[in-house]
């Protein structure tokens, strides 16, 4: 947002530079990001000052000269060569002196340097207006009537003198300093100084010979709407000063009723609109909504499809403005306007919010209304603008102020506590100063006690509506450098910390994936039906489905993260890019009915971890390999680790086949009896589905479950002094025996001395039988109480070995 240095002092008196108004503005919470100077011509005359010819002589040596003496300002006067033939003693000029720049109209600048004319010398310029950037006449030097002292700078006189623009980083909350007006009232309440709003004393109605039939029909969309007529006006080019003001802050005047409104907008944050009365069909404003599909043309000459739902200002015949929002293009006021119709309203920021999304129109009148504007501010502004459009179109003010405002908005009334204003600011602030603070920002304190009062809270602080939200304001103008530091540092939370800090494991697991090559991405929530169509029968409810979708393709909310995954590996292979890794935290959304028949929505936190391509890059070291299962396998394992779980951590998980419908093959990890993550090989029909055709492994985790069983404690045990013993055994299985069985089985059966158990070959052939196989398996024993002998060794083994043959069939190889 941008505010003008000079338009601010309008409202209260700056004493100070704009760099230090910005520094006291960001003290208050109005981040001031910038200060830029703006002139209003090329150059802001620097340099250029009111003199006095004192002597004028002609040049010996050039009948077109003449030499002349200049009081400047200056303790002695300046000798200066001058061409132009109205130069005489006794006038008032501009004198441009050594150094300063001129920007001639239609020309390239320069700078006035000392100089030697024909022998004479020349310490500057005496200028013509095109020479300064303020007109096209060359017949001669500007002579001017003026008292002001010689050495008063140029851009004084012209009013031209430099502004500066203040560039506030708004957010959000703070709609209410939106303008010239709302910044000054934190300067009012931080400098203690007096604030001054427009005089309107002056509004009077002249007559009522042009009076409008105004209806709301849509209260809840428009709570208040209120208008005037002006007639006899004349539509025609602004004057200087309200050009300056809105070049000042990025506005590129239009015309003089349509600069006033803008003008209004900014001053008093109060969006207005001013309508070509003589387009009003049947002299009647109607503020209503319109049949779906009726279209509409708006300012910008692009025709528009409305919706049910968008409020318009409508005549007899058809509408005339999005309100709000934007003009229509047939009742805009133009040069052939000679009375027009004069809007101020409050809208509902909900309903201006909910139409100019639909439409993708971003206005300054919306960007108010869709933050909340002042209730009570319109009929104000009303005058406001009334007064300078005939102060600049000139016209008579034609009928009463309408103003529908049947149900007025009432301040909030908010109790607070002196005990929590000492608790959350850290120290105890004056109960004067409290007052004083909370007066300054139009928070008035009703049913006042020792221990605190009700702060009425007037409408347009749409952000203030909590205790906390009025200790706020009080903060932010007593000042946070104000708040001493304590030795002991220490602060108060209103809400538990949680166990697991979310952010802090994501961060964990992220860091560990992008280690291991993996990329992040972020994705829609919002998906197609067709995908949860083709794996409907694995997703766990009903599809959550959009009230009013931007398109058929993306109409509902994701139930799978893999799809999401899979249009990215798409659009990746689509530009060249082909061996990726890819992680995403994102969440998933369904519906289900409960046993009472009523539904119930549910969101849960999922990690989808993508392999698509080559293990690593083509090099001459290596030849390149295809990713493979067993490559997702160790990124998931190693993400569980980080959890503590898995094989060589303290819980442990059983497998079972993952979900056929997602996967070819592939395994789906439980702890407790319940899926932690599953992995495998995507189906190549789903993968078609996003036109790939290469092989797609694919992990997807349960992110809420996982953050239920991690925890920040760390178990730490000393290194064994005693050595540790491996010995192998080939066992003969049926096929369908997985590895699992035989690890869970050796488990069970020795606890005390087995620390772990791997395959290191498989081996299926003719020799062994068409359905049998041969797992070459190693045992790690070790007892950290002391040595293994050959005895305990054998004895272990032997157990293990009649386990495997009595509970698997296993015919052990020796």
């Amino acid at each position: 947002m941008e505010i003008s240095y000079k338009w601010l002092q309008t409202f209260i008196d700056l004493p100070e530079s704009p760099e230090e108004v910005g520094k006291r503005l960001t003290g208050t919470g109005l981040e001031v990001e910038g200060v830029e100077r703006f002139d209003a011509v090329p150059g802001g005359l620097d340099g250029l000052v009111v003199g006095e010819v004192l002597t004028c002589t002609k040049h010996p040596d050039a009948d077109a000269l003449s030499l002349t003496t200049v009081d400047a300002g200056d303790p002695e006067p300046l000798s200066i060569v001058c061409g132009a033939p109205n130069v005489a003693a006794g006038q008032k000029v501009i004198v441009a002196k050594v150094g300063a720049t001129l920007y001639p109209a239609g020309g390239q600048p320069f700078t006035i340097k000392k100089a030697k004319i024909r022998g004479a010398a020349s310490e500057g310029m005496l200028c013509a207006e095109d020479e300064i950037g303020l007109g096209q006449s060359h017949a001669g030097i500007l002579v001017l009537d003026t008292p002001l002292p010689n050495g008063t700078p140029a851009a004084r006189y012209f009013n031209l003198e430099a502004d500066y623009q203040i560039i506030i980083g708004l957010t959000p909350n703070r709609i209410d300093a939106a303008s010239h007006l709302g910044t000054a009232r934190d300067l009012h309440a931080v400098l203690n100084r007096p604030l001054r709003l427009p005089d309107v004393s002056a509004f009077a109605v002249d007559n009522t010979d042009f009076t409008l039939d105004v209806r709301v029909e849509n209260v809840d969309a428009c709570p208040r709407y209120t208008g005037l007529t002006i007639s006899n006006l004349t539509v025609t080019e602004s004057p200087d000063w309200l050009k300056q003001r809105l070049r000042t802050i990025g506005i590129n005047p239009i015309n003089n009723v349509v600069d006033i409104t803008n003008f209004v907008c900014h001053d008093l944050g109060q969006p207005l609109h001013a309508f070509d009365a003589d387009k009003i069909t049947g002299n009647q404003v109607i503020v209503k909504t319109v049949p779906a599909g009726t279209s509409f043309v708006t300012l910008d000459g692009t025709e528009r499809s409305l919706t049910d739902t968008d409020l318009m200002i409508c005549n007899a015949e058809g509408p005339m403005c999005i309100a709000g929002v934007f003009g229509g293009k047939e009742s805009g006021v133009t040069e052939q306007t000679t009375r027009i119709f004069l809007e101020s309203a409050y809208f509902s920021a909900q309903s201006v919010r909910k139409t100019a999304q639909h439409h993708r129109l971003k206005t300054d009148a919306s960007f108010r209304f869709e933050r909340g504007t002042d209730p009570n501010m319109p009929v104000f502004a009303l005058k406001r603008a009334a007064l300078l459009i005939q102060e600049v179109a000139g016209g008579q003010i034609t009928s009463d102020i309408t103003d529908l405002y049947p149900s007025p908005v009432e301040p909030f009334r908010v109790p607070v506590r002196y005990r929590n204003i000492d608790r959350l600011i850290g120290i105890q602030i004056a109960h004067d100063e409290i007052k004083r603070i909370l007066t300054a920002l139009d928070i008035e304190q009703a049913d006042e006690t020792t221990d605190g009062f009700t702060a009425v809270v007037p409408p347009y602080r749409v952000d203030v509506t909590r205790e906390a939200d009025v200790i706020e304001e009080i903060l932010r103008i007593y000042g946070l450098d104000n708040i001493p530091l304590s030795t002991n540092l220490s602060a108060e939370s209103l809400t538990e910390f949680p166990k697991n800090d979310v952010n802090q494991w994501q961060n964990r697991v992220g860091q560990q994936l992008t280690a291991g090559g993996f990329f992040e991405i972020l994705t829609l929530s919002l998906t197609r039906p067709a995908y949860h169509e083709a794996i409907r029968t694995s997703l766990p409810g009903t599809d959550v489905t959009l009230l009013n979708p931007l398109s058929e393709e993306l109409s509902v909310m994701r139930q799978s993260m893999l799809f999401s995954a899979l249009e990215t590996l798409a659009y990746n292979l689509n530009r060249r890019q082909k061996d990726l890794r890819l992680f995403e935290f994102g969440k998933v959304y369904f519906q289900t009915t409960t046993d009472e028949g009523t539904t119930k929505y549910t969101e849960r936190m999922r990690l989808s971890l993508t392999m698509l391509g080559n293990q690593q890059a083509e090099s001459w070291q290596q030849k390149s390999q295809p990713v493979a299962y067993t490559d997702l396998a160790a990124a998931v394992q190693r993400v569980l680790n980080l959890f503590r779980i898995g094989p060589d951590q303290d819980r442990k998980t059983d497998t079972q086949p993952a979900d056929p419908t997602l996967f070819q093959y592939g395994l789906t990890y439980l702890l407790n009896k319940k899926p932690v993550v599953s992995l495998g090989l995507v189906q190549p029909r789903l993968t078609k589905l996003t036109d790939l055709k290469q092989p797609v492994f694919y992990a997807d985790f349960d992110w809420d479950y996982l953050m239920k069983l991690g925890s920040p404690k760390v178990r730490y045990q000393e290194v064994p002094r005693f050595p540790s013993v491996r010995r192998d055994l080939s066992l003969v299985l049926d096929k369908s025996i997985a590895f699992e069985q035989i690890d869970r089985l050796a488990h069970q059966t020795e606890r005390k001395l087995l620390q772990g158990v791997n395959v290191f070959d498989v081996f299926e052939g003719e020799s062994l039988g068409i359905d049998r196989k041969a797992y070459s398996v190693s045992f790690v024993l070790q007892d950290p109480s002391q040595t293994l002998t050959d005895a305990s060794i054998d004895k272990t083994m032997q157990r293990l070995m009649s386990a495997f043959e009595r509970e698997l069939g296993a015919v052990i190889r020796k």
